[in-house]
């Protein structure tokens, strides 16, 4: 197989299947940037399972995605894209980077929720980028942001019903998007708690990677848990 590209949480093999890539799930965990940097055995093979029931579910609810199938306990097959050059964050209550920006209290409920976008470049810290910025770079047209603004907020209220049921405030969450060789654009990357904050409702106790970012506790066990009740309720 040939490696094309290694990023900080994955690795994309081609191993010649037309249309296809195999993403396979390291052990890494990083925060800042990099800046902070650990391993954490079994970590890749929580969060590809927790990203393969999430990317299900989506699926269900008509949401396309670049999952094919699941390889082993720690790779998928998943569509060959272009990943946009563009993050997109959704929040739903205050947390992290929010708060230091603006000097924010932390848990303030934002209804409806915001849409932020990032310009994935990591020399320059992915720094926020307004869409008439995105626009007139030619990152990505209007109505590729239409879409890629109306199928984040369909994702935003499935996945905030999900978690409800299953003891979790979804609190905010990075998406990724790809384009398909034949234009279309799907949703790609992974969806876990390396990419998204979950909160106990009532301690407001983290089950994401804060637990890492914040040495606040152990972070497999807050994974472990979140893929324990996924897989109990879907």
């Amino acid at each position: 197989m040939k490696k094309m590209y290694e990023g900080k949480a994955k690795i994309l093999f081609d191993d010649g299947v037309e249309g296809t890539l195999i993403q396979k799930f390291k052990d890494s965990a990083t925060a800042f940037n990099a800046k902070k940097k650990d391993e954490f055995d079994g970590k890749g093979v929580l969060n590809r399972k927790i990203s393969e029931l999430m990317f299900g579910y989506l699926e269900g609810h008509d949401i396309k995605t670049h999952f094919v199938e699941n390889l082993d306990e720690r790779s998928d097959r998943v569509r060959s894209v272009e990943i946009l050059k563009l993050e997109v964050v959704v929040r739903n209550r205050s947390a992290g980077s929010f708060c230091r920006r603006y000097a924010a209290p932390k848990n303030i409920t934002f209804t409806p929720c915001l849409f932020e976008l990032y310009l994935k470049e990591d020399a320059l810290d992915d720094p926020q980028i307004t869409e008439d910025s995105a626009l007139a770079l030619e990152l990505i047209n209007k109505d590729q942001l239409e879409h890629v603004r109306e199928t984040t907020l369909k994702i935003n209220e499935l996945m905030k019903e999900l978690f409800l049921k299953i003891g979790f405030i979804l609190v905010d969450y990075k998406l990724e998007f790809g384009k398909t060789s034949d234009g279309e654009i799907i949703l790609a990357d992974e969806i876990s708690p390396d990419t998204m904050r979950l909160w106990d409702p009532e301690t407001l106790d983290s089950y994401d990677k804060d637990l890492f970012r914040e040495d606040s506790g152990d972070l497999l066990v807050g994974y472990r848990e979140v893929l324990k009740r996924l897989q109990e309720e879907l």
